[in-house]
């Protein structure tokens, strides 16, 4: 018979870890007498994060007496308290092997209903002082899992659980293992996505998991959509073909490679990185740059705008017709969808480029397709507006294409001539002015400042898909973390000159690796690279990254490898000289 063990109630509080204030409701402790179980939650418990925990699906956390035991055994450890998992109620008698998702228990005046397994996250290693905890609850099968409230009711420690109602005959330890483990099977994911108890986010993974191409590597309910595997991996060399200017500061650069063979195809809106080498003794600069042009079989065009970094000022002033420079593969899922829908290139700035690569591939397409396209572009003036006569061939062979060009501060003679269409910057009411449907597919690249702002009125004007390509850092991604003033990437005060290089390319930053450092994640961290994590231990993959160049060993094993060309940063140490994209 299952019993209740103690109910555990903790509210948010402020957490010193590594460095960093963690606000978290993971410190839960037993309740004596009998408590009220309502839907979203528990009397006098919290969550810290409710993008993560809570919420109807997640609203009461179980674990299993047995699964003390067994990790008590497991670390050597002395008995533990009730409620160190981070669980609001400790049980004997429902193993994760066994419950079923959509299983109904009695439990006092509660009923309650399995929605999911508990979401991997690093609160639990804080909680336990066990760095890879995250990871061992999935790859020993001992997750735990969440009730959704059906009914409410008080409960309390000695109450006994009652099976009401039998759920999918999934169980909880295999809808785990579903997602976070390898060797899944379509049949399991189709059985798993008609369980109506099942939370709608885990849903959601599953059917992106089910529509993946059977061939790509990596979990793509994970890490995200992943494009084919880099062509190769590190630098090719590359002949600088020709160099020609698009307007006083924006320069493109023509490539082929420089021993005669046509380098691959890539999708129009990828990006290669750079590695540029100056005379001695200066440093190699590493960076990267989207394709403007992928339209001539064998060669790759960027173009690249002037401005105070050293890449693109060694470009501009040193680069010349005929030298030879490194490139990438092609990388990067910014790329265009094959299908039906109207499609709607928006631009900003030096933005341009990886839109113009799209729109090079919609011209090429010609009368065959039959898509709706929209070019909308907004500069500064006349001056600024690289690739005009490009653009204008361009839509001229896309059948009904419609544009829409902004200057920001027309000059003169942009006044004159009538050379633009909107003065001031483009707006989203400016598409709906347009009459662009609703279910159009957009496409989003310039500033950051810019995506923002777009994102926010597009979504204001019930335009729902909505892609965009940032230049520079992504975004940091670091749940409960308290925010704090962001810093720009730096070098750690003391460097070994011999250790390995690790480039984070976008962030234009080359340090070297020192083995007090755990991992990648932490080297980043240490430099304030912007970075994504969340379980730190290789399972949830928020941390997962192309590797330009180089390669990496895993302290701990990932539960479920990423894609190819593609590393885990929160586990890996480099073998040698690294470049990753942040």
């Amino acid at each position: 018979m299952a019993v209740l063990l103690a109910v555990n109630v903790g509210l948010p509080q402020d957490i010193e870890w590594q460095g960093k204030t963690v606000h978290t409701g993971v410190w839960k402790r037993p309740v004596e007498g009998r408590v009220m179980v309502r839907r979203l939650n528990i009397d006098g418990d919290g969550q810290g994060d409710l993008a993560g925990h809570g919420g109807e699906h997640r609203a009461v956390m179980v674990y299993q007496a047995a699964s003390y035991r067994y990790w008590e055994t497991f670390f050597k450890r002395p008995p533990l308290d009730y409620g160190s998992f981070g669980e609001n109620l400790t049980v004997d008698g429902l193993p994760d092997n066994e419950v079923c998702i959509g299983d109904r228990y009695r439990i006092g005046e509660a009923l309650l209903e399995v929605t999911q397994p508990r979401v991997t996250c690093y609160r639990v290693a804080m909680r336990m002082g066990e760095p890879s905890m995250a990871n061992l609850l999935v790859s020993h099968r001992r997750p735990g899992f969440y009730f959704r409230v059906i009914e409410e009711g008080l409960i309390g420690a000695g109450d006994t659980i009652t099976k009401e109602h039998d759920g999918s005959g999934m169980t909880v330890a295999e809808i785990d293992a579903l997602l976070y483990l390898p060797g899944r099977t379509p049949e399991q994911l189709k059985r798993a996505l008609q369980i109506p108890a099942l939370s709608k986010g885990w849903r959601g993974s599953f059917a992106d998991l089910l529509a993946a191409d059977p061939a790509s590597s990596g979990n793509v309910a994970l890490g995200g959509p992943a494009s084919a595997p880099p062509a190769w991996n590190g630098f090719r060399p590359v002949r600088v073909m020709a160099t020609r200017d698009e307007t006083p500061t924006v320069r493109s650069f023509l490539l082929e490679a420089s021993d005669g063979e046509a380098l691959p195809t890539p999708q129009a809106g990828q990006f290669i990185v750079l590695r540029l080498t100056p005379p001695a003794p200066r440093s190699p600069i590493i960076r990267s740059y989207s394709l403007s042009d992928t339209s001539v079989p064998g060669r790759y065009r960027i173009s690249v705008k002037r401005g105070a970094g050293d890449g693109s000022r060694y470009l501009h002033d040193e680069v010349r017709e005929g030298d030879t420079i490194g490139i990438s593969a092609a990388r990067g899922t910014f790329c265009l969808v094959d299908d039906a829908k109207p499609v709607v290139l928006w631009g900003a700035g030096i933005g341009i480029t990886p839109l113009l690569s799209m729109l090079h591939e919609l011209a090429a397409r010609g009368e065959a397709s039959t898509r709706p396209v929209y070019w909308i572009y907004g500069t500064r003036d006349g001056a600024d507006n690289p690739f005009a006569d490009e653009v204008q061939h361009l839509l001229a062979r896309v059948p009904g294409a419609c544009h829409l060009l902004g200057f920001s501060k027309p000059n003169a003679l942009d006044r004159a001539t009538g050379s633009y269409d909107v003065e001031g910057h483009l707006s989203a009411a400016h598409l709906t002015a347009l009459h662009i449907p609703p279910d159009a597919r957009i496409y989003l690249c310039g500033p950051t400042a810019f995506l923002t702002q777009a994102r926010e009125q597009l979504l204001a004007a019930s335009y729902t898909d909505v892609v965009s390509e940032l230049f520079g850092a992504q975004e940091s991604f670091q749940p409960g973390v308290v925010a704090t003033a962001s810093k720009p990437p730096h070098a750690p005060a003391v460097q070994d000159a011999t250790a390995p290089l690790v480039s984070f390319v976008r962030s234009g930053l080359a340090v070297h690796w020192s083995p007090t450092y755990g991992s990648l994640l932490e080297l980043a961290e240490a430099c304030d690279v912007p970075v994504r994590w969340s379980c730190r231990s290789g399972v949830c993959h928020s941390c997962e990254t192309s590797l330009i160049g180089g390669d990496v060993d895993y302290s701990i094993e990932p539960t479920d490898l990423p894609a190819a060309g593609r590393i885990l940063i929160c586990c890996s140490k480099p073998r040698g000289d690294v470049q990753v994209d942040l």
